[in-house]
């Protein structure tokens, strides 16, 4: 069997860097088998020699130790050496993986609800991209039967422990900022950290507090709590403004499950979206150039502030694969952003002779540290920051159980038919003035509103953004689509 046959067994598949499924799914024996085959592909590629280390981290879900331990389980088996690094955000094990030459393996779901897990791969250069997926679900499936019941669990739950929890890569996400943002430069901020269930929850709030910023800690939970940046709850909606209704503070941040994906919030707690986060981080940082997926808002494109934006299908992949295209001409600071906020460094970020150094992963910090360095530097609210921007506005939901290879089906048959597009969309929203097939179906009414569909990657849903020349526009173009959507389901 190889892994790509797997994926259809066991139902646990790759999405954005990895594999995600069902936890139920993820049994030891699969993953073994995923962690496996991704050490022997590094191992292929002569980036792995004998005894050399593997770095493991994980997020906060009650199902990621014992898929931890089948990681650590299959790097021994390999002659490896595994190295857990605790609960930290993705980030903070990539750049560790990066600044020590080895692979990395971090057990997260990211922002999809715990009932689910994954397991996010990293070369020692970094993610991998979609040729290494390739690469490995074309390799056999090892997973020795001796080791395994008939159920697929660890016959001896204790011949896959975890080696002692090191805070290298930790400390060293932490020197990354404090070496690079001068010291005492939020000073004066008061900022609230919406921890919830993030990994990143911790790293946030000394950062904060050791760059100056007075910190509030808010609402720590013990149990996970599925905080999606690209489509936030109704419920982290209210929060945020009960939060700031009087004044407290002058943001709020925080960022989903794994630290990739940041959330910040104005002082009368409105959350930034991610894209409108992503510009105003790049233009902080002083990006020459930037890359985004073609779901990011148009802003980029009309504020003028970089020499290059390149667009690219949804997913860091493309993304990172986007910024080497443009590093490769010559271009420098190269930066990438997502709808979700999450952001990746193509090149060092060079000032006032500090040095970010490049970390082509999605980050949720350096979104969080550089706006409200911004703000504090220029002694101007993050609402002000974002008024500077041309006055495009982004929204998004989703339609949840609603199958991927259904949500394709549909929107492939409504690509090919411009009257069936025409039917269903002219009389909520207007005329069809042109699509984009990038990635899903990207539909530009004549008036300039856009409306963008597409399954995601690594969960039953459909996702719909929409972008309009007010909120309530946007808003109003997401709840239309949605609704028009629904007949799509039975």
């Amino acid at each position: 069997m190889l892994i790509d046959e797997l994926m259809t067994t066991s139902g646990v598949k790759f999405g954005t860097s990895g594999a995600r499924g069902l936890a139920t799914a993820m049994t030891d024996r699969v993953c073994y088998a995923y962690a496996h085959a991704f050490l022997r592909y590094v191992r292929e590629q002569g980036a792995l020699a004998a005894g050399a280390e593997v770095g493991l981290a994980g997020d906060l879900r009650p199902s990621t130790e014992r898929i931890l331990r089948a990681c650590a389980r299959a790097a021994r088996d390999l002659g490896l050496e595994p190295r857990d690094h605790g609960r930290i955000p993705t980030p903070a094990l990539a750049a560790h993986g990066i600044a020590r030459g080895v692979p990395t393996l971090m057990v997260t779901g990211s922002h999809i609800p715990d009932d689910r897990n994954g397991i996010k791969f990293n070369l020692p250069s970094g993610e991998i991209l979609k040729d290494d997926e390739a690469a490995i679900r074309a390799l056999p499936v090892i997973a020795p039967g001796e080791l395994f019941t008939a159920a697929g669990a660890f016959v001896d739950a204790a011949a896959a422990p975890l080696p002692p929890a090191s805070d290298a890569a930790r400390g060293a996400y932490l020197r990354r900022y404090l070496d690079f943002f001068p010291e005492g430069c939020l000073r004066g901020l008061r900022v609230g950290v919406y921890e919830h269930s993030s990994v990143a929850r911790d790293c946030l709030a000394e950062l904060l507090e050791a760059l100056g910023a007075e910190v509030r800690r808010l609402a720590r939970a013990d149990r996970f709590v599925p905080v999606d940046t690209e489509a936030i709850r109704p419920e982290d909606v209210a929060l945020a403004r009960e939060w700031c209704a009087d004044g407290a503070f002058d943001a709020l941040v925080s960022a989903d499950g794994d630290g990739d994906r940041p959330l910040v919030a104005d002082a009368r707690g409105e959350w930034l979206r991610g894209d409108i986060a992503g510009i105003l981080c790049a233009r902080q940082l002083g990006a020459t150039a930037v890359v985004t997926p073609v779901s990011s808002n148009t802003a980029v494109e009309r504020c003028g502030g970089f020499t290059e934006v390149l667009r690219t299908r949804i997913g860091s992949p493309y993304v990172i694969a986007g910024m080497t295209t443009l590093l490769g001409r010559g271009l420098a600071p190269v930066v990438g952003y997502e709808a979700n906020g999450g952001f990746l460094l193509g090149s060092a970020i060079e000032r006032d002779g500090r040095v970010l150094p490049a970390l082509p992963t999605r980050d949720a910090v350096i979104v969080a540290l550089a706006l409200l360095q911004a703000s504090a530097a220029r002694a101007l609210p993050l609402a002000a920051l974002a008024a500077e921007l041309p006055p495009r506005f982004t929204a998004s939901d989703r339609l949840r159980d609603f199958p991927s290879a259904q949500a394709q089906s549909r929107i492939a048959a409504l690509a090919a038919d411009p009257a069936a597009l025409g039917a269903l969309f002219g009389e909520a929203l207007g005329a069809v003035a042109g699509v984009d097939q990038t990635d899903g179906l990207r539909i530009t009414f004549a008036a300039g509103e856009i409306v963008h569909l597409r399954p995601s990657g690594n969960a039953p849903e459909l996702r719909v953004y929409a972008e309009a020349d007010s909120a309530e526009g946007a808003r109003a173009r997401v709840a239309a689509t949605l609704a028009l959507l629904e007949r799509w389901r039975g």
